[in-house]
């Protein structure tokens, strides 16, 4: 049951119970207690019905709107600042990291790496970014050597600690340091991926460890859709 029945529903029962008060003090008979009761519910069963919706095409999550107005402004590995209005036209496969990940970052790097082989001539319309949540160790010159090894026409963004934290905020995204004994630190983070659509507006999150073939197909329906 949505939300709109859902209230519909304690407005109905509300409307029933003072009804039902009425009656009895009335004391009019049962009657036209029953025909009323009878109406209300159809009118909730109509509004059920009118309320169903059709099941999403896409594989990943709507997150349309909480991430209605996110966006960035960081700058990629070449010096350029960036923002998703550079991209427009293109969809954007957008998820956050670091080069010193020792799983989740490298991984989802080969999964996008293989999504972009797939799409074939859909590959010129898609951009993959990378965004550092490590921007300390994460310098420029080292995200131009660890981005594009996976595949050529990835970018890797980062920002200083205000900016990393802002564009975090914006997209729902955490992270947090986790200090070793010794030395060193490693960093625990969010590790879905974003789909956004090619007007730049953040539309779909993809859960970590998704098949390339679902990625591909979701890809493929925001292209054809030109949101």
């Amino acid at each position: 049951m949505g939300l709109f029945t859902g209230l519909m529903v304690m407005a109905f029962g509300k409307k029933v119970g003072r009804i039902f008060s009425v009656q009895c003090r009335a004391g009019q008979g049962s009657d036209m207690l029953m025909h009323k009761l009878f109406l209300l519910l159809c009118i909730l069963l109509l509004t059920s019905c009118g309320e169903q919706e059709l099941p999403s095409p896409y594989h990943a999550i709507d997150v349309t709107g909480p991430l209605e107005q996110a966006d960035f402004h960081l700058t990629d590995f070449n010096g350029k600042s960036r923002s998703l209005a550079d991209f427009r036209g293109k969809v954007v496969v957008l998820f956050f990291g670091y080069t010193h990940c020792p799983v989740a970052c490298p991984t989802t790097l080969a999964d996008l790496a293989q999504v972009m082989r797939m799409l074939g001539k859909d590959a010129d319309r898609v951009q993959v970014l990378f965004v550092t949540v490590d921007p300390e160790r994460d310098r420029p010159e080292l995200l131009a050597k660890f981005v594009p090894s996976f595949y050529p026409s990835f970018l890797g963004l980062y920002g200083d600690a205000q900016a990393t934290a802002q564009t975090a905020k914006a997209f729902g995204v955490s992270y947090e340091k986790q200090y070793y004994k010794k030395s060193g630190y490693t960093l625990l983070h969010s590790d879905g991926t974003f789909l956004i659509g090619t007007k730049g507006q953040p539309l779909l999150l993809s859960r970590y460890g998704q098949q390339a073939e679902l990625l591909v197909q979701d890809i493929r329906l925001l292209l054809a859709a030109d949101r």
